[in-house]
């Protein structure tokens, strides 16, 4: 595990700023205090810390086992057992491609292959500029349409290993992705 780097999301004031460390564990502090005594806490208390911090650093994973009154490899167990935790910062846009069954016998394998050509980096990897992180997923709900590609909260269905480029493309400039989609 890493040491933290702030590198959260800005704060909710006008000001436009990005939170201090002390804010951002300030702002820890009391999530664990909300959800320590509560059965079952810890997964929402990472959740939202994961919301806060952008990932789990080590720093964060240490605060929140000494405020459960939990080992570290327990709550490192925890985080690492669930895929939608993250020990690294990820990228401005999730990219996850699905590769359950349907997804993966219509091209989902091609069509991961393809984003990790445009994307220059693997399955679990942000790319330098913090754009893009690539995720795999098991099943979308869309088995009809596939192969699926989930952008951020966005699917997109029947995607073509060609169309990969052009997609990343629009999604830098900010546009709106041609072709079917839908909204999660």
């Amino acid at each position: 595990m890493t040491s933290l780097s702030v590198t959260a999301a800005p704060c909710s004031c006008a000001c436009s700023c990005e939170p201090s460390e002390a804010e951002l564990f300030a702002r820890l502090d009391e999530v664990i205090n909300d959800y320590h005594e509560k059965p079952g806490g810890l997964i929402p208390a990472l959740q939202t810390a994961q919301s806060i911090f952008g990932y789990l650093p080590e720093t964060v994973i240490r605060r929140i086992a000494d405020g459960f009154g939990k080992t570290v490899s327990e709550v490192a167990g925890v985080v690492t057992f669930y895929s939608f935790f993250t020990l690294h910062p990820r990228g401005k846009n999730l990219v996850r491609v699905c590769l359950g069954t349907a997804c993966y016998v219509r091209g989902g394998k091609e069509v991961l292959d393809a984003f990790r050509k445009k994307l220059e980096i693997d399955v679990g990897e942000t790319t330098p500029d913090r754009q893009f992180s690539l995720e795999v997923g098991r099943c979308f709900g869309a088995c009809g349409m596939a192969p699926v590609v989930m952008v951020n909260e966005t699917v997109y269905q029947r995607v073509k290993p060609a169309r990969v480029g052009e997609m990343v493309n629009q999604i830098m400039a900010g546009a709106a992705v041609a072709g079917e989609k839908e909204h999660a």
